[in-house]
């Protein structure tokens, strides 16, 4: 029998009422899409439903390495870092196999810090398109390199010269999936048990590298899933002695890892796929074009969302299966929006940009508030991209950031991004890269070493 959801809070109640644990496992996603959270007793959860929490804010102010924020003005050594109130999303709960179906719930930040937690930015991006009339329907998809490694031996070896956990390029490799079954078959039973159900999984381009695709849900559950997805994943890995990455791009001779976002729009209004016609060529309507209209003009201004750390960068080179300027085709994996046309079930766009790094939240409110900037101004795009896009010469304005400084900067300045994520998010979101920047040029490289060291 499969697990059926919690309805609400009272439903939530019950259940962590009749459980055989005396603790509940409570967490929030922050800005990077970290999973950040702790167990709390079974009655302090029963309280906290009705009265939410308080969680000391340094989670909105510091980075994925627990390093402050110099640059945040909303919390800091300047505020003494107090609580912010946190609401837990009764709707949420699952148990979780691995730890004896031990409770988990997402939780989201209220109040004041509500503005600036990501699961909230998307609410409130899902919220305007329920305005415009529109639903969402959102799938993620997501390569990740998987090591005979532990963290310990990881760091030992300085992250260098790992050992995958199967060696040569093998993609959809029949022999692969046999070989790691007990690893494919666990990764598979832990998803479905824990309400992130995967509709494929298979051997990618390169040593120990994977793809996962999630099955499609509406926006929020979505985000939910891919975020689960990635925390448990990793925590799957090492529970069998291995580790999983979803770095955009670990090594200079290995292809990057994507976090491709498949999207829908569903018409409130009960006529299906907003995206569909069958009464055109082609069977894509005029709310497509628009939608696919604002998120090729709004892409340069959203990168940072969708490539948010410095190593993003490393990926979106020609020729790695990922985007370098905001191109869309049909059914063509050389642009960055794939226009895949089908039946009235099928037809979406494939937003390609986003890696595997980035925050599930933040990644997809981008994809959706640009697609319905398009909408709401009827926004045309251009001509789409036939053979490959990397030989085609798009307009400048079309050119994506080449770096994170320089995405920072554009988002910053971006009314349209103040317009549907808000004031407060820009800014600290800003900030919070700009750190990511500036802690960056701390470091010499390897290669720098290599390079320089004796010669120069």
């Amino acid at each position: 029998m499969g697990f059926t959801p919690i309805k609400n809070a009272a439903d939530a109640i019950a259940r962590v009422g009749r459980a055989d644990h005396d603790f509940v496992k409570v967490g929030v996603f922050d800005l990077d899409g970290i999973f950040r959270g702790k167990f709390m007793h079974r009655e302090k959860f029963l309280s906290a439903l009705e009265n939410n929490f308080g969680f000391c804010d340094v989670v909105l102010g510091w980075d994925m390495n627990d390093q402050l924020y110099d640059n945040a003005t909303y919390t800091g050594w300047h505020t003494g870092f107090p609580d912010a109130s946190v609401r837990i999303v009764p709707e949420t709960g699952r148990q979780i196999p691995m730890e004896d179906n031990c409770w988990l719930f997402i939780c989201e930040f209220s109040d004041d810090a509500a503005e600036l937690c990501p699961r909230n930015v998307l609410k409130r991006v899902l919220a305007r398109a329920g305005e415009l009339g529109f639903g969402i329907k959102a799938g993620f998809e997501y390569e990740f390199f998987v090591f005979a490694e532990t963290p310990e031996s990881a760091r030992t070896k300085h992250h260098q010269n790992m050992i995958p956990v199967a060696p040569g390029n093998a993609g959809y490799s029949m022999l692969r999936q046999t070989s790691l079954s007990d690893f494919y078959r666990a990764l598979l039973e832990l998803c479905a048990a824990m309400r992130m159900p995967l509709e494929g999984l298979h051997e990618e381009m390169g040593a120990g590298v994977i793809e996962a695709a999630i099955i499609a849900s509406d926006g929020l559950s979505a985000a939910d899933q891919a975020a689960l997805f990635k925390t448990y994943t990793k925590a799957h890995a090492q529970a069998h002695g291995m580790m999983a990455t979803f770095m955009a791009k670990w090594s200079e001779r290995e292809a990057g890892q994507s976090g491709h976002i498949h999207l829908s729009l569903t018409d409130l209004n009960g006529t299906g796929n907003a995206f569909h016609d069958a009464a055109v060529e082609g069977q894509t309507s005029d709310v497509m074009s628009h939608f696919i209209g604002g998120q090729q003009a709004l892409m340069p201004e959203f990168t940072a969302l969708f490539a948010p750390t410095v190593n993003s960068y490393r990926r979106l080179v020609p020729g790695l299966w990922a985007p370098t300027a905001a191109s869309w085709g049909v059914d063509n994996r050389t642009c960055a929006l794939r226009v895949v046309p089908g039946t009235e079930k099928s037809t979406r766009v494939e937003h390609r940009l986003p890696g595997a790094d980035t925050n599930p939240y933040l990644a997809l409110a981008a994809a959706i508030a640009s697609g319905l900037h398009g909408i709401e101004n009827k926004i045309d795009p251009d001509a789409p991209v036939t053979g490959n896009a990397y030989e085609n010469t798009l307009a400048a304005e079309r050119q994506l950031p080449r770096v994170l400084e320089d995405a920072s900067a554009f988002f910053a300045k971006s009314e349209v991004a103040r317009d549907w994520f808000g004031d407060a998010f820009v800014d600290h979101f800003a900030a919070s890269r700009d750190w990511e920047v500036r802690e960056s040029r701390k470091h010499v490289s390897d290669w720098e070493l290599s390079r320089y060291f004796e010669l120069i």
